[in-house]
């Protein structure tokens, strides 16, 4: 039953995720719905309270469930710490506790001081996610590429979110013209570039964990094109072309 929280969590949450898990055998679903449904909690948390405080009471829970997680002993029963707890090493979990420090960006309305407090927070939470997702399917190589599709990834949907971050309050971009959103968007397809052509590739296991950044390069390009796609909230294809683009990669084992 815990399982299947997580798979509803990971559908209303992340729908893009859930495709691509749901494309995965059922052992690899079993390891990466847990992880995913973590993430889509973690990543909620501080929008469900005007309360700063509150928003950081609520990410300390998760915080503290991965301790339990990593040192090994008895946690917490819920529906999604239950499962992640059989999933996780203490490794993964400590690395996953800076993915949940990064969210408390969301709890208040600073701006990144530069672009390299952006990618840092990127790197954080998509980046990390990405190699704990390879690392749960049990690959043990390819951080670095691993890292850099989760900070592609993470950019993409960064800048899909501007219209609703900005509606909220916050500060998303550093600077919102759009040759410096195209000069942003190019970044990230370096950083998707650097994950192709790494000398330490990301591994077979963790292909199926690659593979929720399927739509990551169409965004990018994208933006870079015509950035005014950024603002006005244009990013994306129809449902049809994200749906056949992953089908594509799972048929020819691409990521």
């Amino acid at each position: 039953m815990s399982l299947e929280a997580c798979a509803d969590i990971v559908r209303r949450g992340d729908p893009d995720r859930f495709l691509a898990v749901m494309a995965a055998p059922v052992a690899v679903r079993v390891r990466l719905l847990p992880l995913y449904a973590l993430n889509v909690e973690v990543a909620r948390a501080p929008w469900l309270t005007e309360e700063p405080m509150i928003a950081e009471m609520r990410l300390q829970w998760w915080r503290d469930a991965l301790e339990e997680i990593a040192a090994g002993g008895p946690v917490r029963r819920h529906e999604v710490a239950t499962p992640l707890a059989e999933v996780l090493g203490p490794t993964e979990a400590k690395l996953l506790d800076g993915l949940v420090a990064a969210r408390r960006w969301d709890a208040y309305r600073d701006p990144f001081g530069d672009g390299a407090a952006l990618e840092a927070h990127l790197d954080a939470s998509f980046g990390t996610l990405m190699w704990v997702s390879a690392r749960v399917l049990g690959a043990t190589q390819g951080e670095g590429a691993l890292r850099d599709l989760g900070r592609a990834q993470g950019l993409a949907a960064w800048l899909v979110a501007v219209p609703e971050l900005e509606a909220r309050g916050r500060i998303p971009l550093i600077d919102g013209r759009p040759e410096a959103v195209s000069a942003l968007a190019r970044r990230g397809l370096g950083w998707l570039r650097a994950a192709y052509t790494a000398a330490d590739p990301v591994p077979v296991l963790a292909r199926p964990a690659a593979r929720a950044a399927w739509r990551t390069g169409p965004i990018l390009r994208q933006a870079a094109a015509e950035p005014d796609r950024v603002a006005e909230g244009r990013l994306g294809s129809s449902e049809f072309r994200r749906r056949a683009a992953l089908i594509a990669r799972v048929l020819t084992a691409r990521w």
